[in-house]
């Protein structure tokens, strides 16, 4: 699914929204975690804090009803491409570092990290500890064998 005009418009808002809640100044909010749900049937895409209190939200008619197997790998790509398009606003945002956007679906089951910034460090997409397991194993497995 690509994303319609209509549909990045709409992400825009809701990420300037985002942005009017914290803006940057003195005191930074102490959020680790921007929440994005995004419910299939309705459409609706809902932006809660760590507490769970609704920060913004907007309904996505392009989503409604939308019966794709690969709904939320879809819905994934076009927020990860927004966050960066927008990541000037999104990296001056009044909360501490490190924080990151995480996709949780209707049943707030986290889907995927969609952009985590650290001060100079920013990260968009993927799983950032994807093949750590591999890599570790690898790595213990070569050090074995030296000795």
């Amino acid at each position: 699914m690509r994303a319609t005009e209509q549909t990045n418009q709409q992400i825009e808002r809701v990420i300037r929204k985002i942005a009017q809640k914290f803006p940057q100044n003195d005191e930074t909010s102490l959020l680790t975690d921007i929440h994005i749900r995004v419910a299939q049937e309705t459409g609706e895409l809902m932006v809660y804090d760590d507490n769970d209190l609704e920060i913004t939200r907007c309904v996505v008619e392009q989503w409604i009803d939308n019966k794709d197997d690969n709904f939320y790998d879809s819905v994934t790509l076009i927020l990860r491409a927004s966050l960066k398009r927008d990541h000037e606003l999104i990296d001056h945002l009044g909360i501490m570092k490190p924080f990151s956007f995480v996709l949780e679906d209707d049943d707030n089951e986290s889907i995927a990290e969609l952009y985590l910034a650290d001060d100079d460090t920013v990260i968009i997409g993927g799983d950032l500890m994807k093949d750590l397991d591999q890599e570790l194993d690898h790595f213990l497995d070569d050090l074995l064998k030296k000795d």
